[in-house]
């Protein structure tokens, strides 16, 4: 008896104690109570507010450049005659190149093998750039720091060709270098993480850990802001109480999925980073208003790391066209902000399908063969059956796909 009555004035205790906190939990906002109270009250707010309908899958159906190409300096759109004669200059580029890498090289099997996707292309859009702002359509200038930075991943990795045919045969990936004997700088670490493609100075021609590989062949290519893949784009938007989400499916099977809080919660604390960032949003009207802060040190948009700020404005245009805005500033990247618009157009949600998760292979299976290729080529060497490994070009010489070393601005007639 003694114990049963125990029991019931403990169950009493714990339902009077709930009852109190409860009545208390407007006064502990705050507090380790308050923060559960405060989400509960915030989602109920996002729940209440008006929200254009942004649902659907959507795709970039004309390729523009980001940068507008220097002989269109003060032009914003182009004709419809350039707009032919670009295409046609083209694709007789692409298809009607049939220069090969040494056969059986790294090179050459990287350019097989994605030669079914690289070499395509859309069909060019009316603008001369993605970039609205500045009015040149050119990303504005470095700062000095960056610059700094940038020049010491260049030279890094310009001492890691050296011994190459890319700087034997002077080829453009191999610009400000110079022939020489295999650089001692091989043993050392690169100056910075490896955060971008190739072309974008985050592969190097060594092959000691998946950390000198492209960013590609790690499955990790997808960033923001994504403004569109030469190798396809696609996006699914859902929206659902308190939050939107986003399935970004892009490249080979890059893909990953983004869920944005709309709330007016502040962002993650400072020292918490994150590959795509920390996202917030707002809405403004019709228009989805979407803040990225938080970004890792790892994580590299054209210079731009750590400290790179969006700004992204999602608005529906019509029935069939989707208006994405996005503003970067980083000041200790680029001398000022600077704008890009893309233009997404609804697609049939019964003809496509956009996959929730990554299914990209090279990082699961091709990565470990890669690996295993390099020690043998060491191996080999070591036992005098093969060349130096630092003679041999990998993906570091012109990048994932580059089963042409030597394309450079005058083989893309955007770049000119």
């Amino acid at each position: 008896m003694r114990r049963r009555l125990l029991a019931l004035a403990g169950v009493m205790a714990a339902v009077m104690a709930v009852t109190v906190l409860l009545q208390l939990a407007p006064d502990l906002v705050g507090g380790p109570l308050g923060s559960f109270v405060d989400v509960a009250a915030q989602a109920q707010t996002t729940q209440d507010q008006p929200e254009a309908d942004l649902q659907g899958i959507w795709t970039a159906i004309y390729e523009i450049p980001l940068e507008r190409p220097p002989r269109f300096a003060d032009r914003e759109f182009f004709t419809d005659e350039e707009r032919a004669e670009l295409d046609e200059e083209r694709a007789r580029i692409i298809f009607g190149d049939t220069r090969r890498a040494s056969r059986g090289s790294e090179q050459d099997v990287g350019g097989a093998y994605a030669a079914d996707i690289h070499l395509s292309h859309k069909q060019l859009g009316r603008r001369t750039s993605l970039i609205v702002d500045p009015p040149d359509g050119r990303i504005p200038p470095l700062t000095a720091e960056a610059q700094e930075r940038r020049d010491a991943i260049r030279e890094y990795q310009l001492a890691l060709l050296q011994a190459t045919e890319v700087c034997k045969n002077d080829l453009p990936a191999c610009a400000g270098g110079q022939v020489g004997p295999p650089s001692p700088r091989r043993l050392e670490p690169p100056p910075y993480y490896p955060a971008t493609g190739a072309a974008g100075g985050g592969a190097f021609n060594r092959a000691d850990g998946p950390e000198d590989r492209g960013l590609g062949e790690r499955c990790m290519s997808a960033r923001l802001p994504d403004l569109g893949s030469v190798v396809g784009f696609f996006l699914e938007i859902v929206q659902t109480p308190g939050t939107v989400s986003m399935f970004y499916d892009t490249g080979q099977g890059q893909g990953w999925p983004r869920v944005i809080p709309v709330t007016d919660r502040p962002h993650l604390p400072s020292h918490v980073r994150q590959w795509w960032g920390d996202s917030r949003a707002q809405w403004e009207g019709d228009t989805l208003v979407v803040d990225v802060t938080n970004f890792s040190p790892k994580t590299d948009y054209q210079g731009s790391r750590e400290n790179l700020h969006l700004i992204e404005r999602w608005t529906r245009i019509d029935a069939d066209t989707l208006e994405y805005v996005v503003t970067m500033e980083d000041p200790t990247t680029w001398t000022r902000p600077w704008t890009a618009v893309l233009e997404l157009r609804r697609q049939s949600n019964e003809a496509n399908q956009v996959y929730k998760e990554p299914r990209c292979h090279e990082g699961n299976y091709g990565m470990p063969g890669l690996l295993a290729g390099a020690r043998l080529e060491e191996q080999a060497f070591a036992e005098g059956r093969g060349p130096d490994p630092a003679t041999l070009c990998s993906a570091g010489c012109g990048g994932f796909a580059a089963g042409f070393a030597d394309s450079g601005p005058e083989s893309n007639p955007l770049q000119r």
